[in-house]
């Protein structure tokens, strides 16, 4: 998978390629928007992480002209410190797919990046499976071994974004913001939806699929 990085503090970017070259992908760099720009339009990018607040054209309208000019749809990480909801909401609007705010864990950024790229290569399908579980999307009927479960609507939104990511980590934050957008609850409820959604896929089965990666977010696997 080859990976555009656009970003304009040298340190951050070259610890972002250090990082995702380790993992594997193939990283290429730029470090102004308009430079940004024309790689992302001449290459053949699987994926694009991009800086909000760039030197001669800024993320947000660098991420604008991809989508309305070019007609790319390559996926775009949005990375900036702005994390107010009106940053946020330019940066989708713009045409982001996702919106990582700096500081933040190479290992999340790391995790975001794949599952994206999970979402972005799956065959478009009406059943998500892991495994013996299975998600019909149209009808939200769920199962596991063929025994049919019954899931509340929050951990059944849960259960979707883990199956559409899988084996991917998906953020805490990102599932936060699925159910509660930009509004999350003092309590740590999204910690109790995944014991209710743990309750009912995992624990009448004897191999556990929903996994915690501490410090990070939550993945749905058959593998330990």
């Amino acid at each position: 998978m080859r990976l555009l990085i656009i970003e304009d503090d040298l340190d951050i970017l070259t610890n972002m390629t250090r990082y995702l070259t380790r993992r594997g992908y193939i990283v290429d760099c730029a470090e102004n928007g308009a430079h940004g720009l024309e790689m992302a339009c001449s290459g053949d990018f699987d994926l694009i992480v991009l800086d909000l607040m760039l030197p001669r054209l800024d993320g947000a309208t660098l991420c604008r002209r991809l989508r309305e000019h070019s007609g790319r749809r390559t996926p775009v990480i949005m990375v900036t410190a702005r994390d107010t909801l009106g940053d946020r909401l330019e940066g989708f609007e713009a045409g982001a797919d996702d919106y990582l705010i700096k500081p933040f864990a190479l290992a999340e950024l790391a995790a975001r990046v794949n599952a994206i790229l999970v979402r972005a290569t799956a065959p478009i399908t009406d059943v998500l499976q892991v495994a013996d579980l299975r998600l019909d999307t149209g009808t939200l009927a769920v199962s596991r071994a063929g025994q049919p479960l019954k899931l509340p609507p929050s951990p059944l939104r849960l259960l979707k974004a883990l199956m559409q990511a899988s084996p991917a980590v998906v953020g805490r934050r990102k599932l936060e913001e699925l159910l509660w957008s930009d509004s999350p609850p003092d309590s740590d409820s999204l910690r109790t939806h995944i014991h209710q959604l743990r309750q009912v896929v995992d624990k009448p089965f004897a191999q556990p699929l929903l996994r915690t990666v501490h410090g990070i977010g939550y993945r749905l696997s058959a593998d330990g």
